[in-house]
């Protein structure tokens, strides 16, 4: 839909601002892209609101990048009572024991050599699937790994600001 009559998005375009960021806070944790996004309300449309996402997206710095990460749980082990991260990381929910305890020892080797959680647009995603991303891009050098991790947050941001634009 790219009108401003989806409920969500004529509802969103009409917070008060402090209502508006804390919505946004929960799309993506850095206040840098909340503040541009927040900015230039009111969306005619989705698409509106997806392109101030990916122009926000493309100018954080790397302390924003590192704050909107800290927002994500790492796979496998979403953040308790938060229905997204729970959502978005379901193709873990019937993962084996077996599998669980690889995607933990490979977050835990990815976060030592890149200083973050593992981010990946886990929706739709089986567990193998992730397990074989972060296997794939752990050999990464740090600065390709951070242009990956800021094009799944914008993919990630896309899923959470369609579900806000459809909410009533």
């Amino acid at each position: 839909m790219t009108t401003s009559s989806t409920p969500g998005l004529a509802r969103f375009n009409t917070l008060a601002a402090d209502e508006a960021a804390a919505a946004l806070h929960e799309v993506c944790a850095s206040t840098a892209w909340g503040s541009h996004v927040l900015a230039h309300r009111p969306y005619t449309g989705t698409e509106a609101l997806f392109s101030a996402s990916d122009a926000a997206m493309a100018e954080l710095s790397a302390e924003d990048l590192d704050e909107a990460m800290a927002g994500h749980a790492p796979i496998g082990r979403p953040k308790p009572g938060d229905p997204a991260s729970a959502r978005e990381q379901r193709g873990m929910a019937g993962a084996s024991e077996e599998l669980r305890a690889e995607m933990l020892e490979l977050n835990l080797a990815y976060q030592e050599r890149f200083g973050h959680v593992f981010l990946i647009c886990a929706t739709g995603a089986t567990g193998e699937q992730m397990r074989d991303a972060v296997k794939d891009r752990i050999g990464n050098s740090p600065e390709q790994e951070r242009e990956i991790v800021r094009a799944e947050l914008g993919k990630i941001n896309r899923i959470r600001l369609t579900r806000l634009a459809q909410d009533s």
